[in-house]
């Protein structure tokens, strides 16, 4: 096996000699340019596995570099060299494609790290993400997910934050995951956290860590979340619930690639890939001052937006066919067979609780249907079928079933808003808990 080569691109010579020095010793070929007209002319003569590029040169800019190297036909990763703190530079470079960013001083065991990762995703010295085995799928052929798994296999060959947006039930954490298992990180952990879960008081200790006898409770030494995810992905799902002091220190995490557990005088390097997602709207919430506007710069470096199951309707059958086999295997059951009208019936409801509800109902559906064929009665939902007259599917009089559906979308509502949390939904629709499952059962929701 040959070497990897790697292209140095620094007008300072002292800077070139010591990633050399450096890369030499991990066994790794290098060719060095002091200016951009030198990199360019060195990139049509050899094929590199990775560029490292400073950001200020002679003639252009680092990024020029990066757009070069981008239009390449088999793009090769690119890590940039920064001045400290730059962070906005860093960012922008990665906007625009790099894989990552190195600032100075360098911290020689980072940028080792940093070195071996991108390799990985070189088809000759690592695995090419087209073998890896995928443990999670995201179906569809609409164009809408065609872009999407597109994008996806563009964002694990980075290390930019990705911020996924969406609604409840979309498949976030799946697409987080899914970017995760393409990646050079995938031999490695994927800690999903739901920031809307922890308590507030506990928060700091969980994503940090603390050590013995830091306050009362802490019996012995702790990791936290974030050191779990060491070498892998951390994903904050509904990060928007993050309080006001977490988005401070979590903040300085990602800028400074260290954090220090509860109760300790000095602070631990780490090294993960940060996604994140909510169903509530970031940038809104800068606006109105509840979530840092630096926080949200920081962590929305990628942007991608995972569309709700309505706006592809189009893949409704092919997740039907998928969610039905995977849970009658999951029962031990045989496949059961939709009839047409059941199907309709589904290309036509709105959806609230997107793919996260396409399987609620249908695992329903499994549990109460004769045994024969899953129809459109056993799927309880209050939609009119094309030409169909404008009494709903239960046959009860049109208007008592038009009122359990105008108390079904509120319930539902309810739901999504509070993340499918049944007491923060009773609360908001001013019922006690107990009316709620009440209501769920009566409506014949097993939510």
């Amino acid at each position: 096996m040959t070497a990897p080569l790697v292209l140095i691109v620094d007008d300072e010579p002292d800077i070139r000699e010591l990633l050399e020095i450096t890369l030499n010793r991990m066994a790794i070929q290098t060719h060095c340019a002091e200016n951009l007209t030198s990199a360019k002319v060195l990139l049509s003569q050899y094929t590199f596995d990775l560029c490292l590029t400073d950001m200020r040169l002679p003639d252009g800019n680092g990024l020029e570099l990066v757009d070069e190297i981008q239009a390449l036909p088999e793009p090769i990763p690119v890590a940039v060299i920064t001045a400290h703190g730059n962070m906005d530079t860093a960012i922008l470079a990665m906007k625009k494609g790099a894989f990552d960013f190195i600032s100075k001083p360098m911290q020689l065991a980072s940028f080792r790290q940093l070195i071996r990762e991108a390799l990985k995703l070189s088809s000759e010295h690592g695995i090419p993400s087209k073998t890896r085995r995928m443990d999670t799928v995201l179906l569809g052929e609409s164009p809408s997910m065609q872009n999407i798994r597109a994008n996806i296999a563009k964002l694990a060959r980075s290390q930019a934050p990705v911020y996924i947006s969406g609604e409840s039930g979309s498949g976030k954490e799946l697409v987080a995951r899914l970017i995760h298992q393409q990646s050079a990180r995938s031999e490695q952990a994927f800690v999903a956290i739901n920031c809307g879960a922890i308590p507030h008081e506990l928060m700091e200790s969980e994503f940090f860590g603390h050590k013995k006898g830091s306050f009362s409770g802490a019996v012995s030494d702790k990791k936290g979340l974030i050191q779990a995810a060491e070498g892998g992905t951390l994903f904050l799902d509904e990060i928007a619930d993050l309080p006001a002091l977490l988005q401070v220190k979590l903040l300085r995490v990602i800028q400074e690639k260290q954090i220090r557990p509860v109760g300790d005088s000095k602070e631990i390097p780490v090294n993960f890939r940060l996604l994140s997602a909510t169903h509530r709207n970031l940038a809104d919430m800068v606006k109105e001052g509840s979530f840092r506007q630096d926080l949200y710069y920081r962590i929305n470096v990628i942007d991608l937006h995972i569309p709700p199951l309505r706006e592809r309707r189009s893949d409704i059958p092919l997740l039907v066919d998928y969610a039905l086999e995977k849970l009658a295997s999951a029962n031990g059951l045989a496949k059961p067979k939709l009839s047409d009208a059941a199907l309709t019936m589904l290309q036509h409801y709105h959806f609230p609780g997107n793919v996260r509800e396409l399987e609620n109902i249908l695992e329903r559906a499994i549990a109460l249907y004769d045994g024969i064929k899953i129809d459109s009665a056993d799927l309880h939902l209050g939609v009119e079928t094309p030409g169909a007259s404008p009494k709903y599917a239960s046959n009860k009089g049109l208007l008592e079933n038009y009122l359990h559906s105008i108390e079904k979308k509120a319930i539902l509502l309810a739901l999504e808003e509070n993340q499918w949390n049944k007491n923060a939904a009773a609360k908001q629709l001013g019922i006690s808990l107990r009316s709620l499952h009440y209501r769920l059962n009566k409506l014949q929701l097993a939510l």
